[in-house]
C-alpha cells in the first residue's frame, strides 16, 4: 500500500489522477458544469466506484484548499484498498481460521483508524467497510491508525450485505455487535469469523443484523447506554482472541 495526496483539485489534475489508476473515494463537480473534460471526469468516475456528488459553487469554494478548483474536487483515497480476496488469503497465508472486522455506518475517520490499529493488534486479517455511509482511507484515519494501516488491509464493497452472503458460502460466520443480542460470554465466538460493528447513534442497520448468525452484547453497568464504536470492537475482539486462546 502506498501513501496518496488526499485532496486533488482542478479538472487536469483530476483527469490524471482517474487515468493512473488512484482511488478516488469521492467526486464533487460544479453544478452545471458539463463541457469536455467534465464529461471525462464523469466518465472515469463511473468506471469504478467513486461517488459523485453535484453541488454548488460556494460549497466547492468551502471545500477547496487551493482556491482554484476549477470546478472540480475529488477525495482520493490516502492508501490504496485490498480487495475481500486479499484479506481471506492473508488468513490462509498464516494458517488461521479468517477473523473480519465488518463497519457498518461508521463514518467518523478517528473512529475508523482507531478500529484499523485494534484489528491489527487483535490478530484480525482485515476490514471492510462499504462504499456510502462509511469514512475512507483518509489521512486522518491513516494517522489515528498509528501505522496499523501499513499491515492490516481495508476493502471497500459496493454491498455489505451481499459480501456477508457471499463470505458465508466460504464457511464464515457472522456475530453483530447488539444491545438486544446474548451477553458475549455466552457465545461460542471460535472458528471463521465476521464482527460486524454499526455506528453509535443507530448501531448495525437492521438488514445487516438479519443476516448475522448471532447477536453480541457487551454487559455494562454504567449510567449511558452505549460505547464508542472503536471501543466496542475491541472489547468483542478481544473475546474473539480470548476464546481463540482458550
Amino acid at each position: 500500500m502506498r501513501y496518496e495526496e488526499f485532496t486533488i483539485e482542478g479538472r487536469n489534475a483530476v483527469l490524471e489522477a482517474f487515468r493512473s489508476g488512484k482511488t478516488i473515494d469521492r467526486l464533487f463537480i460544479q453544478d452545471g458544469c458539463q463541457d469536455g473534460p467534465v464529461k471525462s471526469i464523469t466518465r472515469e468516475a463511473k468506471k469504478g466506484d467513486t461517488i459523485i456528488t453535484f453541488v454548488k459553487k460556494e460549497r466547492l469554494d468551502q471545500l477547496s484548499e487551493s482556491g482554484k478548483h476549477q470546478g472540480v474536487i475529488a477525495y482520493a483515497a490516502a492508501y490504496e484498498y485490498a480487495e475481500v480476496e486479499d484479506i481471506l488469503n492473508a488468513a490462509e497465508k498464516k494458517g488461521e481460521p479468517p477473523f473480519l472486522i465488518l463497519l457498518d455506518g461508521i463514518e467518523d475517520p478517528h473512529n475508523l483508524g482507531a478500529i484499523i490499529r485494534t484489528a491489527n493488534q487483535a490478530g484480525a486479517h482485515g476490514v471492510i467497510i462499504p462504499k456510502r455511509r462509511a469514512a475512507g482511507l483518509t489521512a486522518t484515519v491513516v494517522k489515528a491508525s498509528a501505522g496499523a494501516i501499513n499491515y492490516t488491509p481495508v476493502a471497500k464493497v459496493t454491498n455489505l450485505s451481499a459480501t456477508i452472503e457471499e463470505l458465508k458460502t466460504k464457511g464464515i460466520w457472522f456475530v453483530c455487535a447488539d444491545m438486544e443480542g446474548e451477553t458475549m460470554y455466552r457465545l461460542n465466538l471460535r472458528g471463521p469469523i465476521g464482527l460486524v460493528i454499526g455506528s453509535e447513534g443507530e448501531g448495525v442497520g437492521r438488514l445487516i443484523r438479519e443476516k448475522c448468525d448471532f447477536a453480541a452484547k457487551i454487559p455494562m453497568f454504567g449510567n449511558i447506554d452505549s460505547l464508542n464504536a472503536s471501543v466496542a470492537m475491541g472489547i468483542l475482539s478481544y473475546e474473539i482472541v480470548r476464546q481463540r486462546m482458550a
